[in-house]
């Protein structure tokens, strides 16, 4: 018995409002996105980990700080009792280890932050995350697309998502995150699908992706 794709409407929106689109489709296949985690805290430290570097090489950073902390969700005070050393031997850098921290106090400090956060508005959780030291706007929109699962969201600032419109689009540059915004602004309210699109074009896996794409 055959099930419905939960993206289908994503899908049939973006193809008929966009003839790239509608050729990535084609070529990617069924849409798989998943969310990475359900646990806030546990993703909020997986988007410290997979910042700035291959999503190989942080899927195997993480998958070895989840061992060393006993597996997910992940605790804070276990997070904050880790030593230098212990981080290190999992391949966490320093300032990582840093923000990592600061992640962990933070939302010690502030309770009220993660319970009911899939409620909140995206202006109003990105003020909240952004003002952790190690958060900025990429770990954001990671964070609502893989934690979340939020529909619409349009990392403009990520550059695998930049250099897939550029090829997608045939661009002669790399495009700005502006332009990738006003190129992509017809996806709208399903920008996460059209992201996921563009990121399976370039045949690597799916940065943050919980569904092994």
């Amino acid at each position: 018995m055959s099930t419905t794709n939960p993206h289908a409407k994503a899908v049939r929106h973006l193809t008929r409002k966009c003839p790239v689109m509608k050729r990535l489709v084609a070529q990617v296949g069924p849409c798989t996105w998943a969310p990475a985690s359900d646990d806030p805290f546990t993703m909020l430290v997986r988007c410290v980990v997979y910042q700035q570097i291959s999503t190989k090489a942080a899927k195997s950073i993480f998958d070895r700080l989840l061992a060393a902390l006993g597996g997910a969700p992940l605790g804070r005070e276990r997070v904050l009792a880790l030593t230098e050393a212990e981080f290190r031997a999992c391949g966490v850098s320093g300032p990582k280890q840093r923000a990592i921290r600061a992640v962990a106090e933070h939302v010690g400090s502030n309770p009220e932050l993660l319970p009911g956060i899939e409620e909140r508005d995206e202006l109003t959780l990105r003020k909240q995350l952004v003002a952790i030291k190690g958060i900025g706007n990429w770990s954001v929109d990671m964070f609502l697309m893989f934690g979340l699962a939020r529909p619409d969201v349009l990392p403009v600032g990520d550059y695998g998502l930049r250099a897939g419109v550029m090829k997608a689009f045939e661009l002669a540059a790399l495009p700005t995150p502006a332009e990738v915004a006003e190129l992509c602004g017809h996806w709208k309210p399903y920008s996460s699908v059209g992201t996921w699109y563009i990121w399976r074009s370039l045949g690597g896996p799916v940065p943050q992706s919980g569904d092994g794409g």
